[in-house]
């Protein structure tokens, strides 16, 4: 009885958030502090991710193809939200476990002012563009009229995703991953309400369709960033902006930008492979995009959560290689790497046996449901490998060591799963079956490869 009041004050203290020194504190506790908020983060991220495709899948296949072919271009402006995160909760986590509060405050300015320069630029060329990039990645005529003005919304708005990604980020390196969780919630639970409001309308007000969706992203995330500049700002946590340190620290910036090299690298290639997937996916039509969209938003149903577990070991080990604790962020990432290969070997059970009842709630067309079911099955295989992987990946980020994973990434991606992607859909006929089976045995791989580089230990030495 002991044990589960225990248990139960922790999940409590996990969600109130609380200042908690990470070198010091039990290890196995500070997984569960730190991955508590970071899951339930995640969750709430993909629960939107799939109520978001459950509405839009109510204005047809086009409006699905729409959504999964802006997202694969957009995933390249979030890919540098996320790799400036990384270097903001490497380089946060580290001054924490030094210490040096106010290091890390002038840190999160710069990081700020990173972000800003960086998604202002990537909106105004999307907002532009956005017509070219719908074609550019093969939409049918239809989608082209029909999801334009969406593209067009999604790309002006994606500061306040970016930014949303990046102070999350410096949250997590901070050790304050239940602001980080508020912050989604907060972001994604407005968009939850909005999403049918706006596209479908209410009483008397008419549904802006497909435009609505992107009004609801780009609202609710704006108010998540409103939230995160408060906490930033307020002076009531560790890890605040004050006026000392609002100037531009040069040094500080060239440390950034070299640490997010890595992690954009990372995203850009995995973004870049996932875009070459979704345009090979396009030559067999809208069908076949609505199953595979589909198919791999109920997947980030259990990603979402797998990544935020994993984002407890990049926290922990960069905070305990600041406090000079090397062989505790090792332990560290081992046990958490236990824990997310437990949590997704369970999900696989799930998905193999109940793939098509999924596959169903999202569509009434066979021929989508179908694709979108053997996707579930297929692409699943690969989690109990990629579980581990994705650890050892945030522990390297962790650590400030971003490029030995884009190495990693370039090497998987590029030079093997898109060529084999292309000659199992389109050379052997496999069609999207062919994309699915690629998936599941490249992210296999992908897994062995980090855990071997993350058993040299050359992380341990990284500087930052």
């Amino acid at each position: 009885m002991k044990k589960l009041i225990s248990t139960y004050d922790l999940i409590l203290l996990a969600i109130r958030g609380s200042e908690q020194d990470f070198t010091k504190l039990p290890i196995k506790r500070g997984i569960f502090l730190l991955a508590i908020p970071m899951i339930l983060e995640m969750i709430m991220e993909s629960l939107f991710a799939v109520v978001d495709i459950f509405f839009v899948g109510r204005l047809g296949e086009h409006a699905v193809a729409t959504v999964g072919l802006t997202e694969a271009v957009l995933t390249i402006i979030y890919s540098l939200g996320v790799g400036i995160s990384m270097a903001g909760t490497a380089l946060v986590a580290r001054r924490f476990g030094e210490k040096k509060y106010k290091q890390a405050g002038t840190l999160a300015f710069q990081l700020l002012l990173v972000g800003v320069l960086v998604s202002v630029a990537l909106g105004i060329a999307g907002f532009i563009y956005a017509e070219d990039v719908l074609r550019l990645m093969g939409a049918e005529s239809t989608v082209l009229v029909t999801g334009t003005a969406y593209t067009r919304i999604i790309f002006a708005g994606n500061t306040a995703v970016m930014l949303l990604f990046l102070i999350n980020g410096i949250f997590r390196g901070a050790g304050s991953a239940h602001l980080a969780m508020r912050a989604l919630w907060i972001s994604n639970g407005l968009n939850i309400i909005l999403d049918p409001l706006l596209i479908f309308g209410l009483g008397s007000i008419e549904g802006l369709g497909l435009v609505g969706a992107a009004w609801a992203t780009t609202i609710g995330r704006s108010i998540g960033v409103v939230y995160q500049m408060y906490h930033l700002l307020n002076g009531k946590h560790r890890l605040v902006i004050k006026s000392y340190n609002l100037l531009v620290r040069w040094e500080t910036l060239k440390k950034i930008i070299n640490i997010s090299i890595g992690g954009m690298g990372q995203f850009l290639v995995d973004s870049a492979a996932w875009i070459v997937l979704t345009r090979i996916a396009s030559e067999f039509g809208s069908v076949a995009i609505a199953g595979y969209t589909i198919a791999f938003r109920i997947l980030l149903f259990s990603l979402m959560p797998a990544w935020g577990l994993s984002a407890a070991a990049a926290t922990l080990v960069g905070q305990n290689l600041g406090a000079g604790k090397a062989f505790r962020a090792e332990i560290a990432t081992y046990l958490t790497a236990r824990y997310n290969f437990i949590f997704l070997a369970t999900v696989t059970l799930i998905y193999l046996f109940f793939a098509d009842f999924l596959a169903g709630i999202f569509t009434q067309d066979e021929g989508v449901r179908a694709i979108a079911a053997t996707g579930l099955k297929v692409t699943v295989l690969g989690y109990v490998f990629y579980a581990v992987g994705m650890v050892m990946v945030q522990a390297f980020n962790g650590a400030g060591d971003t490029k030995t994973p884009a190495y990693i990434n370039i090497s998987i991606f590029w030079l093997l799963e898109i060529p084999l992607a292309y000659y199992l859909a389109i050379i052997y006929g496999l069609n999207t079956f062919g994309i699915f089976i690629t998936i599941a045995l490249c992210h296999s791989l992908h897994a062995l490869v980090a855990l071997y580089f993350f058993r040299k230990g050359k992380w341990k030495f990284v500087k930052t």
